[in-house]
């Protein structure tokens, strides 16, 4: 299937390593001039060795409202065009539930919900001028409650209400946004890598018990939802929030 990406120029946030480089890689694959972001530069210059050509980097903390608009300006600036902005930044480590304190709030919700809605006000006139793709990483810690920190799970749940209720003023831009919901993913360094080495049993015994088809996702079968939704071919589909757990989710 021709997925139209071809010369197609795509932001991803957080892509210097995990889930985020993964989605760039497989839109540089469909042909898109990728930009990866993060905030170290020695690992974002060693991940953009791993792709040949079409593909540069833009170091910066997405977090803070004007940096967006630096890298927005950046992205115009250099390439005159954003046709595709996959909000990927996120990170669920937090307290555990009843012990939030508000900077701990603050800090959450600035990686999870900020993060995104700071990339979208700074780069959507640019989408506007060719009509633009937005897909964000959210997670199914926002639509059911799953024993993931509290914090983490309502900057997820205020991420999911945001992409639906953002999608009809967006719409009449001629921009589409969508969100995907992973469930449990393993890579290495991700939390389920290191649950596994410390605790296979429990872990193997926790999939089998609330996972339908008992065990743990790859990168790759969500990137490709990603690049999916990125693409002409999904052109009727915006506010959806897209889960791909293995069956976790019960409601």
């Amino acid at each position: 299937m021709d997925l139209e990406l071809k010369s197609k120029v795509a932001f991803i946030s957080g892509s210097s390593s995990g889930l985020g480089l993964d989605i760039a890689r497989e839109l540089h694959l469909e042909g898109c001039h990728v930009i990866i972001n993060g905030r170290n530069n020695n690992t974002l210059n060693k991940a953009l060795e791993t792709f040949d050509g079409r593909a540069d980097a833009i170091s910066g903390d997405i977090t803070e409202y004007n940096n967006c608009f630096d890298i927005a300006k950046k992205i115009e600036e250099d390439y005159g065009q954003l046709n595709i902005l996959i909000c990927n930044l996120g990170n669920g480590s937090s307290v555990p539930p009843g012990e939030e304190k508000p900077n701990e709030w603050e800090r959450i919700f600035n990686l999870n919900f900020f993060s995104t809605t700071n990339l979208i006000e700074s780069t959507k006139n640019l989408m506007i001028k060719t009509g633009g793709n937005i897909v964000c990483i959210s997670s199914i810690c926002g639509s059911e409650i799953l024993g993931a920190p509290l914090t983490y799970s309502c900057a997820k749940a205020a991420l999911n209400h945001y992409v639906r209720g953002i999608s009809r003023p967006l719409a009449k831009k001629n921009i589409r946004i969508n969100a995907v919901a992973p469930g449990n993913l393993l890579f290495p360094g991700s939390v389920w890598d290191t649950k596994l080495n410390d605790d296979t049993v429990s872990v193997n015994s926790m999939l089998e018990r609330e996972v339908s088809l008992s065990r743990l996702g790859r990168p790759e079968e969500i990137s490709k939802l990603v690049v999916f939704l990125s693409s002409s071919v999904s052109s009727f589909s915006t506010g959806e929030i897209y889960v791909v757990d293995g069956g976790q989710v019960r409601s």
